[in-house]
């Protein structure tokens, strides 16, 4: 279990936060402790009067207001009695079990946890110290709680090398809730993968049925470096209500996304190789040299090969982006022989075109050939002792470490 406490002046806010996810179907408040009324029973005002009744007697406290979170693995499923009974084992253990409080159970990440929203004024105006509550009291609380109730334990859980966000879906416009869903996977995106520019983030943001949309140019929002984030169709067309980039977790605006671009571009540049040789190999090993089997083998090796077309069905650019090492390149810059260009050519055409132009057919998945496998003989060897000659570099590239030669000191005479 993780229990998280938050302190705040204002009650209101923290209680909203949470009707608000009840509202949206995404939370539902299991209890109400020393309140006149079940929950059910209870309206936003009856909620909010019973705490600001206490705040006025305390009109000198400057934090009034906490809001604890308490977090489960994923694999504990616990129903509304248990939640309420750890609840209730909690806030007696930390001081707060004869202050009113509010229990929501929330729905809207894939770990079972609850909110708690409560004050620190007491009846008679004093206030309760929630000075290093976090350690002190929420610490034996939460090692008590984890025991009584045979739950997980946080200090033998093994911490996660990658965020929860990993799991992030697409988006379904109609059946994502837009804020949250666009949300959670731009501050996915922002957080793991390394691009330099935002047509390489909409290259990703894409594979999530997102977009990232500055405008046309003379507009006021481009002029004014603006940025909306949106759904797209199934058919990549822009969908629904666009958030703004202020308002999305992270604040992922234009400017802090341009402060990064550098940075990624210098964090991605020890990724550059394995692509490179994955291309290699596909042209070497296998036989069938079409845009489809290119796609298909890049996806084979967790790439996605992105080639863009304009409405006359002409390629005239080519962006992949690498999942496993979570790199995005164009493929200009992985070098001449790699440009899009210059992979066509290499190229055998499907069909040509009425203006002589070659078409390369883009076939849907039901109608793709099976790949040759008689590549995979002795391949896995192969691209095993390829990939052991890429350079590991550190994660902080950006500090270039240059050893400085120490001056010899003369003896003196």
């Amino acid at each position: 279990m993780v229990c998280k406490v938050i302190s705040g002046k204002s009650i209101k806010g923290a209680l909203n936060y949470n009707e608000s996810k009840v509202r949206e179907g995404l939370a539902e408040c299991i209890s109400a402790v020393n309140f006149i009324a079940e929950p059910e029973q209870l309206n936003f005002y009856d909620k909010l009067s019973r705490f600001e009744n206490l705040i006025e007697k305390n009109k000198r406290a400057k934090t009034n207001a906490v809001h604890i979170s308490l977090n489960f693995d994923v694999s504990e499923k616990l129903d509304k009695n248990v939640l309420n009974d750890i609840a209730s084992t909690y806030m007696n253990t930390i001081g707060f079990g004869d202050q009113p409080y509010l229990v929501y159970q929330h729905h809207d990440a894939a770990h079972p946890h609850v909110h708690i929203v409560t004050t620190n004024i007491q009846e008679g105006g004093r206030r309760i110290s929630i000075h290093n509550i976090g350690k002190l009291q929420s610490e034996k609380a939460r090692k008590e709680i984890e025991i009584q109730y045979r739950l997980v334990q946080a200090q033998y859980k093994p911490r996660q090398t990658e965020p929860l966000l990993l799991k992030v879906d697409k988006a379904i416009y109609g059946k994502s809730e837009t804020k949250r869903s666009i949300s959670n996977i731009v501050c996915h995106v922002t957080r793991r993968y390394k691009f330099s520019s935002l047509p390489e983030l909409n290259a990703v943001l894409r594979q999530y049925n997102v977009v990232a949309d500055r405008g046309k140019e003379g507009m006021k929002m481009y002029d004014k470096n603006g940025l909306l984030y949106s759904f797209l169709d199934g058919q990549g067309n822009k969908i629904g209500v666009p958030i703004k980039a202020s308002a999305v977790t992270g604040n992922p605006t234009l400017k802090s996304l341009q402060n990064k671009f550098e940075l990624n571009r210098i964090l991605k540049a020890p990724h550059k190789d394995r692509l490179l040789t994955i291309i290699d190999s596909f042209f070497s090993i296998t036989r069938n040299h079409t845009k489809a089997d290119f796609c298909d083998y890049m996806k084979f090796h967790e790439v996605q090969a992105l080639f863009l077309e304009n409405k006359d069905g002409i390629i005239y650019g080519l962006t992949f982006i690498d999942n496993k090492t979570s790199a995005v390149f164009k493929g200009s810059d992985l070098g001449k022989d790699y440009s899009c260009r210059a992979l066509i050519q290499k190229m055998s055409p499907v069909q040509t075109n009425m203006s002589g132009v070659p078409h390369y057919e883009v076939k849907r998945s039901s109608e793709l050939p099976q790949l040759d496998m008689d590549w995979m003989t002795g391949f896995t060897n192969t691209i095993l002792e390829l990939m052991k000659s890429e350079k590991v570099y550190a994660e902080n590239v950006h500090l270039q470490w240059r050893r400085k030669r120490k001056k010899k000191r003369r003896p003196r005479l």
